[in-house]
């Protein structure tokens, strides 16, 4: 499947959807960044991606134990000070709740420790069940989860970056600029980032290019999942982050 012409996609979340960076697997040089509003319409876009990293949890346990799914467990520790960018994601009673109160009483009653939710985790819930509806075990073999920061540690020599993307929610350039030019030495335009899409930060348009490069290692059969041997939900769904 890894040929010049095989086509992915690297997809962030964005408020008003997403933001899909499209490329041949062999040339990241000619990756068109584009925004849409629906994740469906990414799948059934023209470049008709056959891999899709994207970065948002899939697959959601019945219960937690401790701090999250066992994909979230499995790469913190590789993340130092970027760890925090790793949300705990509740059960799947909870993610499915639309109202944040009710959530977190859902998220208490199937967690141990019990635990409530971040505003912070609350926020994705919808871009979640959105992806959620559309998944199948016959899908994942074209749909993976991904996260920046494991993706950017991969690309990094497996060491995290030293400097936030964000710094109080805004965002930092220092940091994006980092990533910009680790993303280059990959083979990424630099000119992909000198000024954002309508609706869509750099930050968000790094972080789609990061997935895309994961997206190669797909492809090519170099990605491996956290954990090792990922579990499944009720739905059969694999749990796992691909670096």
């Amino acid at each position: 499947m890894g040929d010049r012409a095989t086509v992915i996609a690297g997809v962030d979340g964005i408020r008003g959807g997403w933001v899909a960076a499209f490329h041949p697997s062999g040339d990241p040089g000619a990756t068109v960044l584009r925004t849409f509003s629906r994740f469906a319409d990414i799948l059934d876009a023209p470049e008709a991606p056959a891999v899709v990293a994207v970065d948002m949890p899939i697959g959601l346990p019945e219960r937690i134990s401790g701090s999250g799914r066992a994909a979230e467990k499995a790469v913190r520790s590789l993340l130092g000070q970027r760890q925090s960018s790793v949300f705990s994601i509740p059960a799947r009673a909870a993610v499915m709740e639309e109202d944040y109160r009710t959530a977190c009483a859902l998220a208490l009653a199937a967690s141990d420790p019990p635990k409530k939710i971040s505003k912070q985790a609350f926020n994705i819930f919808l871009k979640i069940r959105e992806i959620d509806a559309l998944m199948t075990p016959a899908l994942e073999a074209r749909v993976y989860e991904v996260h920046p920061e494991l993706a950017f540690w991969r690309l990094n020599g497996e060491a995290p970056m030293s400097l936030p993307k964000k710094v109080k929610s805004r965002a930092n350039p220092a940091g994006i600029a980092e990533r910009a030019q680790l993303l280059e030495r990959f083979g990424y335009d630099p000119k992909l980032f000198e000024r954002p899409l309508p609706g869509c930060g750099l930050d968000d348009m790094v972080d789609a290019c990061a997935c895309a490069a994961i997206a190669v290692r797909i492809v090519n059969g170099t990605a491996t999942p956290f954990p090792p041997d990922p579990p499944r939900d009720a739905k059969g769904l694999r749990i796992a982050i691909w670096a």
